[in-house]
């Protein structure tokens, strides 16, 4: 189905329906080449030439490094590719210059996926730097706020079985996991002694309800959650139907804006494809810090709006926001709205990751911001991820990996994988979603960077977890064989994974079997791995980004350690 040279056969008996798998296994970096041109060819926008398609070369083990039967690691290396491609198409429209290379190693693309975790600081890895005890202390900020200080609200957000035969329900706390147990009859101050004693006492009240009527009691609260669909059940849903109308890598030149002419790449003695690019990033946990640190190491000035009356994941800050400044708006202030608008009247870009309808009713909604930029005579590109799309019922509704992995069918195809047949469904074991979601919103934002820069106007970009995750189930990419899988789990030897785990649990699952089977790439002077000696936390190394061009001062690299939360003062200006 895929190609002449590989086949993929539907796999209904084996992942479910609407699942397809490889016949034959084909080596990853083989397969990263395969996916790479079948991305380029149905990405609107990204170059059609086969000889730019050849400039891109895939290196790697031939064996998968992640668990179970999706491609992750695959798609991953093909899209960080294609962002070396229009990385060198932004330096061709610098300078001209052509038949430039991009090379990807694909066992850096999978490590990529759990790097948020990947991190070493002062000589301690991230395990051992959680086992010191309440980490919160190592942050100026205690952004996590206790919302995982009690075993309820931690298995708030896990897999449940429901009153529908063969129908599981994703539970979500959002970090503020309260609200969502009272509105399933659950007393939030319950006393439960282990994780595993708070999941069979939700679990108790989860089941009462079929997996619609949990689906309408989230919905009419305006909490996230979803029914942890097969594949093909996805697809046959609205959503599903007005979610695949619409490409991966979703940009578009916005029409209805102000006509502005080209902005040409600015000319530095910083060689990076986006040296001189400003980004206004306004996000939260992972998704939409993956872009704008994606952007900085490109090169772009990114300046992180974090506001310290919201929760976060405190160890976040070690990684994603590595090349980037951060500081304090609570756009809520009058004072700190107009600020954070200063800054966008001088932005290149501006990423946000909040539902839509909450900033545009502070006017910084899509037409709001493309209004500012009509009036400064500089066309912007404004960057939006969220759950389900650009468009449809759903547009509004909050959502998280977990709200991609369970409404995409993943959560299902990997409980399959791992021998349940009953509809049991358990999380994939990294945070696919999240990091392939920020991938493609790079993606696209680079993109609308180079049109900017040759016709000019201004461009929206919409990256979703929801369609991050259907890629990997896609006829076109299929998944693993049980041979595979099962050939898989012999080397690396996995740990348990099962329903009730949180993300950060199931990926040290992951972490702990590359080391020990690659214990080399997280070592301490892994060539992988880019260290910097004066962080604010001390020596500390973490993955470099994957995208190597055949330029080593263009290449993307950060100049910067990562910084905490709200770490320099909101007086601060463009570099």
């Amino acid at each position: 189905m895929a190609s002449t040279t590989h086949e993929i056969v539907p796999s209904p008996d084996i992942y479910g329906p609407g699942t397809f798998v490889d016949k034959d296994f084909l080596a990853v970096p083989d397969d990263a080449q395969r996916v790479f041109e079948f991305l380029a060819k149905t990405t609107p926008g990204f170059t059609k030439d086969p000889q730019i398609w050849k400039s891109v070369k895939f290196d790697g083990h031939a064996e998968p490094m992640i668990p179970g039967p999706l491609k992750a690691p695959v798609v991953a290396a093909a899209l960080h590719a294609m962002c070396g491609v229009v990385g060198n198409e932004l330096l061709e429209a610098r300078d001209g210059a052509k038949n430039r290379t991009v090379s990807i190693n694909t066992d850096q693309a999978a490590l990529w996926l759990g790097s948020v975790l990947t991190v070493n600081v002062n000589g301690f890895d991230l395990t051992a730097f959680a086992r010191m005890g309440d980490t919160s202390k190592f942050f100026p900020h205690d952004f996590e706020k206790g919302v995982f200080d009690t075993p309820m609200r931690l298995r708030t957000t896990a897999i449940y079985p429901t009153k529908t035969p063969g129908v599981c329900y994703q539970l979500h706390g959002s970090l503020h996991a309260e609200p969502v147990l009272r509105a399933i009859g659950v007393d939030p101050a319950t006393k439960c002694a282990t994780p595993d004693d708070a999941y069979r006492v939700i679990r108790e009240h989860v089941v009462k309800y079929t997996a619609d009527e949990l689906e309408m009691i989230m919905l009419k609260n305006g909490f996230c959650g979803s029914i942890c669909y097969t594949p093909d059940g996805w697809r046959q849903t609205f959503m599903g139907k007005r979610l695949e109308s619409h490409p991966l890598v979703n940009y578009a030149r916005q029409i209805q804006a102000v006509p502005t002419p080209p902005v040409p790449m600015p000319v530095l003695a910083d060689k990076r494809p986006l040296a001189g690019i400003k980004v206004v990033e306004m996000v939260r946990i992972i998704a939409g810090p993956v872009i704008g640190t994606t952007l900085a190491a490109f090169g772009a000035d990114v300046i992180r709006i974090n506001c310290s009356g919201l929760p976060d994941i405190n160890a976040l800050q070690l990684t994603l926001n590595a090349g980037v400044r951060t500081i304090d708006l609570d756009i809520n202030k009058d004072d700190d709205l107009a600020r954070l608008r200063e800054l966008i009247q001088d932005a290149d870009v501006f990423l946000q990751g909040f539902r839509p309808g909450s900033v545009a009713r502070k006017g910084l909604g899509l037409n709001s911001v493309l209004e500012m930029a009509g009036k400064r005579g500089k066309g912007i590109v404004y960057v939006e991820e969220n759950a389900y799309g650009p468009d449809g019922p759903f547009y509004e509704r909050p959502g998280w990996q977990q709200i991609g992995d369970a409404a995409s069918g993943s959560s299902y195809v990997t409980g399959r994988s791992l021998g349940y047949t009953d509809g049991t469904s358990v999380l994939p074991p990294l945070p696919i979603s999240d990091m392939t979601t920020g991938l493609v919103g790079a993606l696209g934002a680079l993109m609308a960077l180079r049109d900017r820069a040759i016709h000019g106007g201004s461009y929206h970009v919409l990256s979703s977890l929801v369609a991050a995750d259907t890629i990997s189930l896609h006829p076109e990419i299929g998944l693993y064989s049980p041979d595979v899988v099962r050939k898989n789990a012999e080397t690396f030897q996995w740990g348990v994974m099962k329903p009730s785990q949180y993300v950060t649990e199931l990926l040290m699952v992951v972490l702990n079997g590359w080391k020990k089977v690659y214990p080399e790439y997280l070592a301490e002077n892994s060539p992988l791995m880019t260290k910097f000696q004066n962080s604010y936390w001390g020596p500390m190394q973490l993955l470099s980004p994957v995208v190597r061009l055949d330029d080593d001062a263009a290449t993307p690299h950060w100049t910067s350690p990562p910084v905490p939360h709200c770490h320099f003062d909101c007086s601060i200006s463009w570099l």
